[in-house]
């Protein structure tokens, strides 16, 4: 057998470059026999099938084979894992083998659900035998629910008539208040193009009110009920192939029988450690702590130091100072192993360099180096107290901001890397001989009465004025502001006066629970009962990770049900980012996450892909793909949009890595590379793949067909790839998106959603993502160059901006595109110094032809700015140039009017968000477990708080942004000194 070709580029990407669209396969037949042939890249799997077994026939014991269609194909795919070809329509060069071999095996019966499954597992990038292979009876109890919740689901879908399936999948949820107001803003015209074609079909429903909410036209395609039908009938069909098998799910298993435990306090014995790497021969420790969020329950507990070569050994039971009943459902126990060291003065050099790179913590002339952590629930996700022995698999990487170097809003999933990761061998005690398992609802309830009964003859505590106003001062705090215990104690004594009075502060309420007091436990969830609904706004805070307890996630959840579509949308990249933080697979936020999604084709849309781009990350993983799966089998007619997506985004991630190999193995020209991508989008199985698909950025929107000549690939890091696409539903206009492989977008994504409260932030996705592309818009840094012949000088012409905006618009046109820029300018004025916003050059900065400027690429927020030989290359709080007031000032040098209205709009607009500051901070704060390179610790966010000046009057913050407008006017010189170097340094 001939060597295979190792690099998958050169294999399946390859043929854009020589023409060859032929690969050598290898195929392993069941009877043993072995063929190579070649076989056309762009072929489907079906069609291969086909020629295997033509050429078969010339073949010993081929009679042995049966029919075809009895057998399917199985290779090793990218993930290197074993993958069954269900699904026959895909192309082998969309399938990507590891290597060119495909094995034939006979099929197994149940075909049409196993396409389904082959189906899904290509659809969320991660097979499902690999959950099925899972020893994880809550992955499979989380499983076999949802399945049987997605088939009653698509049972009641084959009820519906064709107009009850259109308004359940395509809701339009439009408010007829807020498109009248609307419509007042457009002056009482609204301009709606309209196509009357029948052969194209459009999921746009309506979208009316996004389009005037984003100031456009909108555009309709008028579809006849009988395309509809059309549509309806054939997604039933597909539903009905699948539900024809008789569903038979074993019954959920009983909860075990419940067993009062005696009072008695939580130990854990760590019987052994494994270290697999270095630093095996240095005194290793092990510290544990037990949390409820972020809040320490009891002391936490520390081993013996151990100095063994190879294994560890701590003949130490870890007591913990709380009793059993006192433990909360969401407790968990928080490990870290440590290295501990004699302090020594500073080396030049030590075979430790890495020990250096965490914080250390010094004791007793010892210092203590954090060597790896670990977190595990104290009950499983049945509510029982886990006994006996477990084994723990460490994560090594640290956080900034660390509670004696524990983790406490660290995941709870092991590390799945096993082979080099440290091993935690742990022992929790036998209780009783009966499983200890969580008090039913019911239960503690009841405990609650009864502490209510005992207290008849106290008076509830009622505060007068004067704890009204102490009361008051405290719920108007900012959510970092920290509470002492005297605020604590006060607020969970006069916690009914907060109920009556200020119930949007419900999380300071929980910040005072003793959460190791069973007692304050049962008292707060008999008050939650009757606690006033919040709006979802103010619910966001309650999913923050200092308050897990599932029942006050629930009480959220059920806030979280008034939102619209288009509001659950704006905060979905935070919800996503809760889920994290789960701990268990069945909770309140993952349920209301799917109901919503298999209720709206637009949500299911956005969620996929929020979950899908994070399928990288280990620690949620298993979580993410159940989730995936489940909307999956609720939704089996979208499955073909997404999956035409998924396809798309690997062709065009294929075009990225081969622009970036040719870059850098051969130094190619850009022409030579260009011509290659043109080469590549203009194959059959590119022009199929990339056609007629709906937006991963806006469902609504049906990208026809890819403008090759206008296609191109920008000269950055990452080689981000400029697709334009034609688009017969939007008048013959082009759309634009820009496809970028290698960056995290969501900082990008966050930033813009902070800019847009009121609205929807833009989509991107983590290390292979979409960004839309603004039309009729161009840089600064372009404007200027094109008005001057020397790079050097083009910076300096104040002149060159309004000029540009003439050149596009004359008369009363010229006058509402000032305005605009005078709006769109005092608003990222405003937003990019709340925001901290840095590397903020000409070229991230962008103007529409209707006035319109924005910002573009926020890889540094929260004050991170860039600095070059320890001089930070931002000297200014925000961007105003004397080029940005001449536009507002009309050309005009003394036109202080103009100047004033701008200075007044900017004052507004920070005033405006003063008043969301709780909000934009419970939205960083949300996102904290993302593992945003610059949003990692509490401190992050401290500089939101600074920046709006929050704990402050109007007054005195007004005063402090007068400060920082005069000093960013003032300074400005050095922001086109900057500006000026960047166009030198990038002169195309």
């Amino acid at each position: 057998m001939p060597p295979a070709k190792t690099d998958q580029l050169d294999l399946w990407a390859e043929s854009g470059l020589d023409g060859d669209d032929q690969v050598m396969v290898d195929f392993l037949l069941p009877t043993g026999i072995y063929i190579q042939m070649e076989v056309p890249r762009e072929s489907t799997i079906q069609h291969i099938k086909l020629l295997l077994w033509k050429e078969a026939q010339t073949y010993p014991l081929f009679s042995l084979l049966g029919e075809m269609e009895g057998h399917m194909f199985e290779c090793v795919n990218q993930a290197a894992v074993h993958e069954e070809l269900e699904d026959e329509t895909r192309r082998l060069c969309d399938v990507r083998p590891f290597l060119p071999v495909l094995k034939l095996i006979t099929r197994n019966c149940g075909r049409a659900e196993r396409i389904l499954d082959s189906k899904i597992g290509v659809l969320i990038g991660k097979g499902l035998h690999e959950l099925d292979a899972l020893q994880d009876q809550q992955v499979k109890d989380f499983r076999s629910k949802m399945k049987r919740i997605s088939e009653e689901k698509m049972q009641r879908m084959q009820l519906m008539s064709w107009g009850e399936w259109l308004r359940s999948c395509y809701s339009t949820q439009l408010e007829t208040e807020s498109v009248e107001n609307l419509i007042d803003k457009h002056e009482g015209v609204i301009k709606i193009t309209m196509h009357y074609d029948q052969s194209q079909v459009c999921s746009v429903i309506l979208y009316i009110r996004d389009c005037l909410l984003a100031n456009e036209s909108p555009h309709l395609t008028l579809v006849h009920c009988d395309v509809v039908k059309a549509i309806f009938e054939k997604e039933i069909c597909t539903i009905g192939s699948v539900l024809a098998r008789k569903a038979s799910n074993p019954p959920l298993p009983l909860p075990p029988k419940k067993r009062t435990p005696t009072v008695r306090t939580l130990s854990v014995f760590p019987a052994l450690q494994l270290i697999k790497g270095a630093l095996s021969f240095v005194p290793l420790a092990v510290r544990a702590g037990l949390f409820h969020g972020t809040e320490l329950l009891c002391k936490t507990a520390v081993s013996s130091e151990s100095s063994s070569r190879s294994e560890h050994v701590w003949n130490k039971t870890l007591e913990f100072d709380i009793a059993v009943c006192d433990l909360p459902r969401m407790a968990r126990l928080c490990f870290a192993i440590y290295a501990v060291m004699d302090k020594v003065k500073k080396q030049r050099s030590t075979k430790n360099t890495h020990l250096n790179k965490y914080q250390t913590i010094r004791k007793a002339g010892k210092v203590h180096y954090p060597i790896a952590w670990v977190n595990t629930m104290v009950f499983d996700y049945r509510g029982q107290l886990k006994t006996g022995d477990i084994i723990l698999h460490c994560w090594s990487s640290f956080p900034d901001e660390l509670e004696e170097m524990l983790n406490p809003i660290g995941t709870i999933q092991t590390n799945p890397y096993t082979e080099n990761a440290t091993e935690l061998h742990i022992s929790f005690p036998e209780y009783s001989t009966q499983p200890v398992v969580f008090p039913a609802f019911d239960k503690i309830l009841e405990k609650a009465a009864e502490i209510a009964g005992a207290s008849d003859s106290m008076t509830i505590g009622r505060g007068g004025k004067k704890f009204y106003i102490e009361l008051k001062e405290i719920m108007e705090r900012d959510p970092l502001s920290q509470l002492c215990e005297n605020e604590k104690d006060l607020i969970w004594t006069l916690r009914y006066d907060c109920r009556e009075n200020f119930p949007q502060s419900l999380p300071k309420l929980l910040l005072s629970v003793k959460w190791s007091k069973h007692e304050d436990m049962a008292q707060l969830q008999a008050l939650l009962q009757i606690w006033p609904k919040l709006s979802p706004r103010d619910a966001l805070e309650l999913l923050d990770f200092n308050y897990p307890d599932q029942y006050v996630r629930e009480f959220a959840v059920n806030c979280l049900r008034d939102m619209s579509d288009d509001e659950l949308l704006q905060y979905l990249l935070q919800l996503v980012q809760v889920l994290r933080y789960e701990p268990y697979y069945d909770c309140a936020l993952s349920r209301f996450l799917l109901e919503r999604a298999q209720s709206s084709r637009k949500i299911g849309h956005f969620l996929f892909w929020h979950l899908r781009s994070e399928m990288y990350m280990p620690a949620v993983s298993v979580h993410f793909a159940l989730i995936l799966e489940a909307y999956c089998r609720g939704c089996i007619p979208h499955i073909e949009v997404l999956k035409k997506q998924v396809e798309a985004l690997s062709k065009l991630k294929a075009v990225n890595e081969l622009i970036k190999l040719g870059t850098i193995k051969t130094k190619t020209k850009q022409a030579h590379l260009k011509e290659a991508m043109m080469t590549c989008l203009r194959q059959t199985g590119f022009i199929e793949t990339l056609s007629n698909l709906h937006s991963p950025l806006n469902p609504n929107i049906l990208l026809a067909g890819v403008h090759v000549e206008r296609c191109k690939y920008m000269d950055s890091k990452m080689k981000p790839l400029w697709i334009v696409y034609h688009n017969k539903l939007l008048g013959g206009d082009t759309v634009g998106i820009i496809f970028k492989n290698g960056d995290d977008l969501r900082q990008d994504m966050l930033t813009l959603q902070i800019f847009r409260v009121d609205g929807s932030a833009m989509e991107g996705r983590d290390h292979s993502g979409l960004i839309e592309v603004v039309s009729s818009a161009d840089t600064i840094a372009n404007i200027q160059k094109t008005s001057s012949n020397m790079a050097a000088a083009a910076a300096f012409n104040k002149d060159a901006l309004l000029n540009w905006l003439k050149d596009k618009n004359s008369g009363d046109a010229l006058d509402k595109a000032i305005e605009e820029f005078t709006l769109s300018c005092a608003g990222y004025c405003v937003a990019t110094y709340v925001l901290g916003i840095g590397d903020r050059h000409s070229d991230n900065i962008m103007v529409r032809s209707t006035g319109q400027l924005f910002h573009i690429d926020f890889g540094h927020i929260l004050g991170n700015f860039k600095s070059k030989f320890g001089i930070k290359r931002e000297r200014v709080p925000f961007i105003l140039t004397h080029d940005f007031i001449h536009v507002i000032q009309q050309g005009k040098t003394g036109n202080t009017e103009k100047f004033g209205n701008f200075r007044q709009y900017c004052e507004e607009a920070y005033l405006i968000l003063r008043k969301n500051g709780n909000l934009f901070i419970t939205l960083f704060a949300l996102m904290l477990t993302a593992g945003l390179p610059e949003l990692t610790s509490v401190k992050d966010i401290q500089y939101l708080k600074d920046s709006l000046a929050l704990g402050k009057t109007d007054e005195e913050a007004l005063k402090q942004f007068r400060q920082k407008f005069d000093e960013a006017l003032r300074e400005s010189w050095t922001t086109k000194v900057n500006w000026m170097a960047h166009i030198v340094a990038h002169p195309s």
